[in-house]
């Protein structure tokens, strides 16, 4: 079976001068775990929530709270993204895809066209689904 079989078409872009505070509300408010980086419409990297956080102070909105916390969120995604991320196109087999992220230890691969277009993602979920309802059907 195809990557195209099982990928989220629908993805969230942002750029790469976009603030970690922005990015940071946009997480809180939507259902994806990780966004792609673009230029333009040129995939330069992506990024996770995972990211974020290690990036985010704990001490935001408590007592504890010093400028240089705030500060943070002021910074540009393009510092801390992932640059030139590993990429699928729509007939990549599940199982490479699969092996692709195991070996690089990434939790997604940017579903892109020949031409370099962006056209969905796969993740981690979505390949454990594919194999969890493939054995349900068996």
């Amino acid at each position: 079976m195809k990557v195209a079989s099982i990928m989220t078409e629908k993805v969230f872009k942002v750029r790469m001068d976009d603030s970690i505070g922005t990015i940071r509300n946009i997480l809180e408010h939507v259902e994806f775990h990780h966004l792609l980086v673009v230029k333009g419409r040129e995939l330069v990297g992506i990024l996770s929530d995972r990211d974020v956080l290690k990036v985010i102070s704990p001490f935001l909105g408590t007592l504890s709270e010093e400028s240089r916390d705030m500060t943070l969120l002021n910074r540009k995604i393009h510092q801390i993204m992932t640059r030139e991320p590993i990429t699928a196109d729509k007939d990549t087999n599940i199982e490479i895809a699969a092996n692709l992220m195991l070996e690089n230890n990434i939790s997604c691969l940017p579903v892109v066209s020949p031409k370099g277009e962006i056209e969905g993602i796969v993740t981690l979920r979505d390949i454990l689904r594919f194999y969890i309802e493939g054995n349900k059907a068996t």
